[in-house]
């Protein structure tokens, strides 16, 4: 009997090494990882640029207490804040993190004005925010929730995309409002650019701290190094990882200095979080991803993507008749794919032909694959796509 500890549902596969857009199987077998550690991946496996900061760091220093000043730190904050909204940053280990620190930020913030009974914060349906008790509340998610009841207080849901449902909830005690901009666990759904302003106004009118989770759609998926940029609406606070570290645990929460200026020595820490070897790493991630035009190269290699999967849509199928694809959604190289039909199956029918996704809620395929990924690849990975829906007919 095994000794971990089965929360995990794992396919019978495991992999021996990866380089670029491909995983190898201890098998021998060849994939395309267009799933990329579920969006962390982000410039693909064993990326040389990455490997070599990651070895130079290990052999100098891992690890040493926030007691002290730590190497790259003071660097990878100053990028994200140039690049970005933000004017502090906090890091982490992993998303769940981040979000943690976003939630007592807008506490913390509330309470030092005075407002100790302002401290509810409004979430929406379908998101996903991590599996921490906080987090998982604020999801209300039953198949996260399950078992783990009672919830935390202080989360209030709606809809998501329903303004007059954030209206109508909003409150003396509202604190914050927290929201993935795409959902990505929910099934790829972009927010509406209204529906987002119009939650910027809500908080701007009341002083309540928007909160924006891009842990999964943040760090160029969409083409901008965050998804806020595609909407033009600026939050307060933002959490991010995945593929800030390509692999690496990191975790990071930005925030303007409105929402940071609460937060002051003593009020919150991580023992890992500002190790030198993460900030070795996610300074090489931005290394590649701030170069000139590797942003715009995913823009256009995702409408690409994006286009060629609408014509097996639109293509393979008579007018007006609803084919095996029924949608397809998303930006940048966040894409999904709502299918008639399990999503589950079919991302292990797609695994057996050799191309790696994730399933989503509303039976939606997610194609996450690393941003490096060329207009080649995508017509590989197509190839297969369209053998697997021609099984389905």
């Amino acid at each position: 009997m095994s000794a971990v500890l089965p929360v995990y549902s794992r396919c019978d596969l495991q992999f021996e090494r990866g380089e670029g857009i491909y995983l190898y199987g201890d098998d021998g077998k060849k994939y395309i990882d267009f799933a990329a550690g579920i969006a962390v991946n982000s410039l693909g496996h064993a990326h040389p640029h990455v490997v070599e900061e990651m070895t130079d760091q290990i052999s100098k220093l891992l690890h040493v207490s926030n007691l002290y000043k730590i190497d790259g730190l003071e660097k990878l904050a100053s990028r994200l804040a140039d690049n970005t909204f933000a004017d502090k940053i906090f890091f982490c280990n992993s998303g769940a993190e981040a979000v943690e620190c976003g939630l007592k930020m807008i506490r913390k913030y509330h309470f030092e004005k005075g407002n100790e009974n302002k401290y509810r914060v409004i979430t929406f349906e379908g998101s996903f925010h991590g599996r921490t008790m906080a987090t998982i509340s604020a999801a209300k998610k039953d198949k996260v929730m399950r078992g783990f009841e009672p919830a935390l207080d202080g989360f209030d849901q709606v809809p998501f995309g329903d303004l007059e449902a954030v209206k109508n909830i909003v409150s003396d005690r509202t604190a914050g409002i927290l929201i993935e901009p795409i959902l990505g666990e929910g099934g790829i759904l972009p927010a509406e650019k209204e529906f987002l302003q119009g939650l910027r106004k809500i908080c701007d009118e009341n002083d309540i701290l928007l909160f924006f989770d891009e842990i999964q759609c943040g760090m160029g998926r969409t083409g901008t190094l965050y998804a806020y940029e595609v909407f033009g609406v600026e939050p307060d606070i933002l959490s991010s990882a995945k593929g800030l570290g390509n692999g690496f645990p990191i975790g990071a929460c930005l925030a303007n200095d409105k929402a940071a200026s609460g937060m002051t020595a003593g009020s919150h820490g991580s023992t890992y979080g500002n190790n030198p070897l993460a900030m070795r790493v996610g300074n090489a991630v931005l290394d590649i991803i701030l170069e000139d035009g590797f942003l715009e190269n995913v823009k256009e290699t995702g409408d690409y993507f994006i286009s060629e999967l609408n014509k097996i849509k639109d293509d393979t199928y008579p007018q007006n008749e609803v084919g095996f694809i029924e949608e397809v959604r998303g930006m940048g190289l966040m894409i999904g794919v709502k299918i008639k039909g399990d999503s589950r199956e079919f991302v292990s029918k797609l695994r057996e032909k050799g191309l790696l996704t994730v399933a989503a809620a509303d039976n939606v395929v997610r194609i996450l694959p690393p941003l490096i990924i060329t207009k080649k690849d995508v017509d590989e990975a197509i190839v297969i796509l369209k053998n697997a829906i021609e099984e389905e007919r």
